[in-house]
């Protein structure tokens, strides 16, 4: 059975900047204390299906995600497998006109392992799945060229 988390907000910026700001994934560390580090794998920029990413986060182990699905300035899919569990994060933008966006942040476990995984690490990535999306609220309505931690 599978466990999902997901978490819904909306930005103040274009839909545009929202994709910019999401998909820059090498960055990520720089809006989300919920991420330590991103190396991308392969030098695929704009990011495409197949692209792999390494993510290092705090309390968890580290993890080579692939781009399974991408539809450019709306959604990106990427996956993670391990032994007995498959790791979906979803990306998703709403544009709700030129100047403001509803962002689809949402991860899910499948597998004969997913309901284990969900109890062992659901609150933390709960709090993690809120605060990319509040990282990259204040990242996206800072503007270009700000940096949302000043």
């Amino acid at each position: 059975m599978p466990v999902k988390i997901e978490q819904v907000v909306e930005i103040a910026a274009p839909p545009q900047r929202v994709w910019s700001v999401m998909t820059d994934v090498v960055h990520w560390p720089e809006w989300t204390a919920s991420v330590r580090s991103v190396e991308l794998l392969e030098e695929t920029r704009p990011l495409a299906p197949g692209s792999r990413v390494r993510i290092r986060q705090p309390r968890l182990p580290t993890a080579v995600w692939t781009v399974t699905a991408i539809e450019p300035e709306r959604y990106f899919e990427w996956r993670n497998v391990a032994s007995g569990v498959t790791s979906l994060g979803g990306h998703r933008i709403e544009a709700l006109g030129s100047d403001r966006a509803r962002v689809f942040l949402s991860l899910e476990w499948r597998g004969w392992l997913a309901l284990l995984i969900g109890l062992v690490y659901g609150g933390l990535s709960r709090r993690y799945v809120q605060t990319e999306a509040e990282g990259l609220k204040r990242r996206c309505e800072a503007g270009p060229g700000i940096r949302s931690d000043q």
